[in-house]
């Protein structure tokens, strides 16, 4: 009797030890709910959720997945809680750094929702999002209104040609002012935005929303959640009349059926939907919608108003490198693409992607397009934000994750065998911010060189590069603050003490007249010695100038008769034109590429600042060679110093890499940031004026543009942002290239 008991006890212990294991799982988990089902493309609706920084964003998706069910317990940011901002930088710093995504299931249909960063410095989530989204969602509040990351936003959902709503968050403010927020959004987007909905008391008290297309007054008690339906007050009766005959109006114009019924009879709730869908999915309207996402009032509308009318992955074909539509065929060949990579605590690299047709499964199979290898999805995941639930499929359009994937980044597509799909890579923007980095401890280089490499991965608009010219590892970015939370995590994460320093200027070396030189390389000891004589001249070389038959240096005069000619295209832009017009033999044609080698050494490194030279024509014209000394070497030497010479008797100048730049601006302040540009050598191209902003175009020195997003932020208070791309190189000034002449040879005189 006592060895049953001591059996059961065995028992009893066991199962307890189980239930604590998976009551414990579940908390740490905090999503209790599998989703069994598959959905297909026309119950998915993928969404990129946009919004500048304060705009009530974070906290509002947090509200859709208390509302779905996907958590218990609402999180906020003050409290380092929200599902969202789960990185420890997100919580240092209180912002939105990388996009997550959302799965959520709401009312038998799915929502990818992609939360993206809300400062402009995180930009490159919002572009890949976009890309990877049916359509947007941009919120901004009713208290701040349309301030410059709604500019911004709207500009990258224009490029990218998306549908687009706007929700005005933030109803419950005690400076909420939605009238003149809404005026706002039309003054800046123009009358494509359109009303569906309108607060009754914006403001601290607000509880209350009147629906134009349910017809209805939503009203909530303190908690928020799921409203009553009302009748709407008969103040508000010819208001609400007026709207609906202008969304009646606005969704004839999608369908000539449909503008036959409101000529005549009119049309119906549900055609009135129908149409709506349509102008909403080709831009033709922005509709505007209402809400408070901290005391979750509005909510659930809003993601009922997603789930019935933004368009799905079936409405979307997508193209790929060689110019074919996919369309998301859940039983075609299985093919998915990577847009995003996070490396996480405890788990290591996360690969999110989306199924661009046929049906992805636990223990597929896949090729690597990109880079030819094969890789195994052990375990597909439904995520949200932190939250990781296993589910054993995903169908074409939908959106999941995978881990340990051994050889898959960003940006790479994997097939099923047989597939030969490739999808062409997110373009995203150029960098606006550069420093050069190096660890404390110069015996960390190596191991800092990986771990940027995979940060790059995280965020690909962090751009490393090893510059072998500058003798730097420079990094790039959007801005002073994007390349500050690489320092802290860094730092904070991976314990790597790091410092910025100034990073060198890639200027180049030219000359600007032409000029002649010889030089006679001998060298005799004992045995074979060297000997080898080059004559050449050199001359500014431009695209499409003839070679003159004729050139007088002094009082004499060479005649130029072209045997050959080599045109070098130089790796780091310009280029080298070499011309023979050897006569009678004097030079070998067998020690020419030596020559070439030899100028080769020079041009690498310019006499002025040790700079790249660029742009050079030589024309080697006679010399003298020996029969039994002559070689390779004696040649090289010959070749590189004569060069050497007459590069400095060509007037040589340094140039400068010059900058387009782009700046999007409020107009009231635009003479400040010109005075600003002009101080910078900038010179000013035009402008064009966009509504209350001003864009100016600019092109000015790289080094002028080294902390330009910081100084922009501060003339600005942050309502400006601008683009760079390298236009040319041009001549610098007198007084800036005696300046460099002298600390070039400075630093020359410390190394000896």
């Amino acid at each position: 009797m006592k060895k049953n008991e001591n059996k059961f006890a065995y028992i009893n212990f066991f199962l307890y030890l189980c239930t604590r294991f998976v009551t414990l799982t579940l908390q740490n988990t905090k999503y209790n709910t599998i989703m069994a089902k598959v959905y297909q493309a026309n119950e998915i609706k993928n969404v990129a959720l946009l919004g500048g920084s304060g705009s009530g964003k974070t906290t509002l998706m947090e509200s859709m997945l208390f509302e779905s069910g996907v958590i218990k317990r609402r999180g906020s940011i003050d409290a380092q809680s929200t599902v969202c901002d789960y990185f420890p930088v997100e919580k240092e710093y209180g912002y939105s750094v990388f996009s997550t995504v959302c799965n959520i299931e709401f009312e038998g249909k799915k929502l990818n929702i992609i939360d993206c960063a809300g400062s402009d410095d995180f930009c490159g989530g919002t572009v890949a999002a976009l890309q990877m989204c049916g359509s947007a969602l941009v919120v901004l509040s009713a208290n701040g209104g349309v301030e410059v990351g709604t500019q911004n936003n709207f500009r990258l959902v224009e490029k990218a040609h998306k549908p687009l709503a706007f929700i005005i968050n933030k109803c419950d403010h005690e400076n909420a002012d939605f009238e003149r927020t809404f005026n706002q959004l039309k003054d800046n987007f123009g009358n494509k935005c359109t009303l569906i909905q309108f607060p009754v008391n914006a403001g601290a008290g607000f509880n209350a929303v009147i629906d134009v297309l349910k017809g209805k007054m939503l009203v909530w008690k303190a908690e928020g959640g799921a409203p009553e339906l009302k009748d709407i007050p008969a103040e508000y009766a010819d208001k609400v009349e007026e709207m609906r005959s202008q969304l009646s109006e606005a969704a004839a114009e999608a369908d000539e059926t449909l503008l036959d019924k409101f000529l005549g009879e009119g049309l119906t709730d549900e055609e009135i939907m129908q149409g709506l869908k349509g102008v909403y999915a080709d831009g033709s309207m922005y509709p505007v919608l209402c809400c408070s996402g901290l005391k979750d009032m509005g909510v659930r509308r809003l993601m009922d108003f997603l789930n019935n009318m933004a368009p799905s992955p079936a409405n979307f074909s997508y193209p790929t490198v060689d110019g074919k539509k996919i369309s998301p065929d859940a039983k075609a060949p299985t093919s998915v693409y990577v847009f995003k990579t996070s490396v996480e605590p405890h788990i290591g690299e996360v690969n999110y992607f989306r199924v661009m047709q046929g049906t992805i499964h636990n223990g597929d199979d896949l090729e690597n397009m990109e880079r030819g290898s094969k890789e195994r999805i052990s375990q597909l995941y439904q995520v949200a934000g932190s939250i990781r639930v296993p589910v054993d499929e995903l169908a074409a359009g939908d959106i999941g994750a995978t881990v340990k994937l051994k050889d898959t980044r960003t940006g790479n597509t994997l097939n099923a065998k047989g597939c030969d799909l490739q999808y062409a890579p997110i373009q995203y923007p150029q960098p606006r911010y550069r420093r050069a980095i190096k660890p404390v401890t110069e015996s960390d280089a190596e191991k800092l060189a990986a771990l940027l490499t995979r940060m790059h991965e995280e965020d690909p608009t962090w751009i490393v590069e090893q510059s072998k010219e500058l003798r730097q590892m420079i990094v790039s970015g959007q801005g002073e603050f994007h390349l500050r939370t690489l320092k802290w995590r860094l730092e904070n994460n991976d314990k790597m003490p790091i410092e910025f320093l100034e990073p060198k200027i890639p200027y180049r070396e030219t000359i600007t007249k032409a000029a002649r030189a010889d030089y006679r390389h001998k060298k005799q000891s004992g045995g074979a010695g060297q000997f080898g004589e080059v004559h050449l001249i050199v001359e500014p070389y431009e695209e499409g100038q003839p070679v003159k038959e004729t050139y007088k240096f002094g009082n004499q005069e060479y005649k130029i008769s072209v045997k050959d000619q080599q045109e070098i295209n130089l790796e780091w832009g310009g280029k080298l034109v070499i011309i023979n017009s050897i006569v009678g033999g004097a030079i070998d044609a067998r020690f020419i590429p030596a020559i070439v080698k030899g100028i080769m050494d020079r041009m690498e490194q310019g006499p002025l600042t040790g700079s790249y030279a660029r742009d050079v024509r030589v024309i080697i014209y006679d010399g003298k060679m020996h029969p039994v000394d002559s070689n390779e070497i004696s040649f090289r030497l010959a070749g590189r110093n004569a060069f050497a010479t007459a590069f400095k008797e060509a007037n040589p100048k340094v140039l400068e890499p010059v900058y387009d730049l782009e700046v999007f601006v409020p107009s009231e302040i635009m003479g400040d940031v010109m005075s600003d540009i002009n101080g910078r050598r900038g010179m000013v191209m035009g402008m064009e004026t966009e509504k209350s902003f001003t864009r100016l175009k600019a092109q000015v020195p790289l080094k002028e543009l080294s902390s330009y997003s910081t100084t922009l932020s501060s003339l600005t208070g942050g309502r400006a942002t601008f683009t760079m791309a390298f236009n040319s190189y041009q001549l610098v000034p007198a007084d800036v290239q005696e300046k460099l002449l002298a600390a070039y040879a400075a630093s020359q005189t410390e190394e000896e």
